[in-house]
């Protein structure tokens, strides 16, 4: 049965990569032929000598080269995320038909194996690459995550650089306003805020000509605080630091709206466990985010099982056109995971409705698991 076992799953495992190696190659071609003039520019002008001579044909297309790859290589990261479930049911699609079309299932059965011992590699192997999803989105996404929101100008740099920070809402009800926020050093210029009491009335004001983030707070550069009475405005003293739960990811977040979608489990968890997410809407795409990536997960997982009974069969059939009747049942599969895990049913709390898919494909499952005839 081992045998069996390792030659189902060499085979299998074969086609995951063929799948992947194709699909990577037609998006990133596509792109690159989409872009080309844009990278073409940009190497133009990062491939220039010392002297200011035009580059050469040869360190022209090598730097184009190198700024595709550079961009590419953490959205291939990402793009793993996105298709693994659809190259999971295609491959075994792809696997299975190469056993009908050799009639190995017809010797399996001659043999006295039943067709549901070929169901245990695939779904070893399809758990094992959503093992690998699981690691990919929980520690390498959010390392690289900056390198996600690059467009096409930005390929070859690794910085975010600044942008003005509008005015944002912290814990404690403080307002804050920046003339610009440094995404790569976590550094405030220009800073303006404005404290308010119970009534929602300015009690406090504090500028600063720059703020670092350490340790929960802002460390303050020539940081002055002036208290704001009902008709006297008090002189300004030194401030040095202070204290809020607003800090660089967030405000990263708030500049980049897609990079919440490459936050971890543990990221995402402390942003709902602070109190400036105050937002119910906000609240509850958080936490659809938080627990929405298992339920895809188990959803792709599900879907698979699904479609193997089209094509685990006694005897062999016309493989096309079990897959014209497998793919759109695998398709809504897959796409009701995704559309469960990412919009909200009135009602539910968001924790427990992205798993609503989960509970009908799991019924789904089991009953095509049921009805094999082996």
């Amino acid at each position: 049965m081992n045998t069996l076992n390792r030659y189902i799953a060499r085979q299998y495992l074969f086609n995951v990569f063929a799948l992947f190696v194709i699909l990577f190659s037609f998006v990133i071609v596509i792109d690159v032929s989409l872009n080309m003039d844009r990278f073409l520019r940009l190497a133009d002008r990062l491939a220039v000598s010392d002297a200011g001579d035009a580059p050469s044909t040869i360190r022209r297309w090598t730097v184009t080269i190198l700024l595709i790859v550079d961009l590419w290589w953490p959205k291939l990261l990402q793009l793993y995320n996105f298709l693994i479930g659809m190259v999971l049911v295609g491959a075994m699609g792809f696997t299975f038909s190469q056993m009908t079309r050799n009639r190995e299932f017809v010797a399996m059965m001659a043999a006295g194996v039943g067709l549901h011992r070929v169901l245990k590699p695939i779904i070893v192997i399809a758990f094992g690459f959503s093992v690998i999803q699981v690691v990919n989105m929980e520690l390498i996404i959010p390392k690289v995550a900056p390198l996600l929101v690059r467009d096409h100008g930005e390929a070859g740099s690794h910085q975010l650089g600044s942008a003005s920070v509008p005015l944002t809402l912290d814990g404690s009800g403080r307002l804050f306003r920046a003339a610009s926020f440094d995404a790569d050093t976590d550094t405030l210029e220009g800073v303006y805020i404005l404290e308010r009491d119970s009534s929602g009335k300015a009690s406090r004001t504090i500028t600063a000509k720059s703020a670092t983030y350490n340790n929960g707070g802002w460390d303050l550069l020539g940081g002055e605080a002036q208290a704001r009475g009902v008709s006297t405005i008090e002189p300004a003293i030194p401030l040095a630091r202070i204290d809020s739960t607003l800090d660089p990811n967030e405000l990263r977040m708030n500049r980049y709206e897609s990079y919440s979608q490459a936050l971890s489990f543990t990221q995402v968890t402390q942003m709902l466990s602070r109190e400036t997410l105050t937002d119910p809407a906000k609240r509850a795409r958080y936490t659809r985010i938080k627990w929405g990536r298992f339920a895809v997960i188990i959803s792709s997982l599900l879907a698979l099982v699904i479609a193997m009974p089209f094509y685990i069969t006694r005897e062999p059939k016309n493989m096309v056109v079990q897959s014209l009747k497998c793919a759109p049942v695998a398709i809504i599969s897959l796409i009701g995971g995704v559309l469960g895990a990412s919009a909200s049913i009135p009602g539910i709390p968001p924790a427990l409705g992205v798993f609503i898919p989960v509970m009908l494909l799991s019924v789904i499952a089991v009953a095509q698991v049921s009805s094999m005839k082996t």
